[in-house]
């Protein structure tokens, strides 16, 4: 059984920075496609950053694109999310997922969809103030 736990939320300030990290345990995470989404209050979840599991590749939503960096280290077993120029529209709650199946893995890509993963994490808050 996979397990991914969150690290990193926080509170703060318009136009600062939060680096997000994910510990996965108990899988092949070198294996897997690793992705970052958020739900805010009220709000659907939504894609913000996916990392093939090689990193050869990245995608990232277009509201967050030029702001954050989705990165992995396999030997650590983490991937992690650097956010810079923080805006409060990016309050939400920040989840790790994990694809384990093997299309992502033959092709070296990642889904932008959030049915595509199967492992979660409990997810980790972070609140923007304006």
């Amino acid at each position: 059984q996979v397990q991914l736990v969150e690290s990193g939320g926080g509170l703060v300030q318009a136009g600062g920075s939060l680096r997000l990290s994910c510990a996965a345990s108990g899988g092949t995470f070198e294996r897997y496609a690793m992705a970052w989404f958020r739900q805010a209050p009220g709000k659907e979840r939504e894609f913000v950053a996916a990392i093939a599991w090689n990193g050869g590749r990245t995608y990232y939503a277009d509201s967050v694109k030029g702001r954050f960096t989705i990165s992995r280290d396999n030997a650590k077993n983490s991937v992690y999310l650097q956010m810079n120029s923080l805006k409060p529209e990016d309050t939400a709650v920040y989840y790790c997922a994990a694809d384990s199946g093997l299309t992502r893995y033959s092709s070296a890509t990642a889904s932008t969809v959030w049915r595509a993963y199967n492992y979660w994490g409990q997810g980790t808050q972070v609140t923007v103030s304006s």
